[in-house]
């Protein structure tokens, strides 16, 4: 696989959907309990700063993707936040640390000066290893911040980098 990373256009968002679907109807990552339809998927990729899909160049198949966007606003508007997503039968293939590289560089490029996640669920070990891998600092744990599908609560642990 020769995996890059693009910005994202109006005829990835099908694939885009699917993706942040499928991690949401996991129930084990991101907060959303919403699925995005065609309507709403468009208008959320829109709002957000920047999104990227990563893509395998030998046949251009959309494998994976982020957003980033402010964490907060005003005074704390230098913070920036992403989420990442693999298609599931992708994933361990090093998509994910090429999708958070090129988030981190376009936080750089579009004047963000921290990257900041606030839920990385705790039992979410590879993501965790990559943001360590790459130089994120865990700032704590919060027990009991992210409530799984099934309705039972896991530890959140959030994380930062300087840009």
């Amino acid at each position: 696989m020769d995996i890059k990373v693009r910005k994202y256009t109006q005829t990835d968002i099908p694939i885009m959907i699917e993706i942040w679907n499928e991690i949401v109807e996991e129930g084990i990552a991101f907060p959303q309990e919403e699925l995005l339809t065609q309507e709403t998927g468009e208008k959320f990729f829109a709002e957000q700063s920047y999104c990227g899909v990563a893509y395998d160049n030998s046949n251009k198949e959309i494998l994976g993707l982020y957003i980033l966007h402010p964490n907060n606003v005003g005074r704390c508007s230098h913070i920036c936040n992403a989420s990442y997503g693999v298609l599931n039968g992708y994933r361990g293939n090093h998509i994910g640390e090429s999708l958070v590289k090129d988030c981190i560089d376009v936080g750089k490029k579009i004047g963000f000066s921290v990257l900041q996640f606030n839920a990385v669920v705790k039992t979410n070990y590879s993501a965790r290893h990559l943001y360590e891998k790459l130089g994120f600092i865990q700032l704590g744990t919060i027990k009991k911040g992210f409530r799984m599908k099934d309705g039972s609560f896991e530890d959140i642990c959030p994380y930062y980098i300087e840009l």
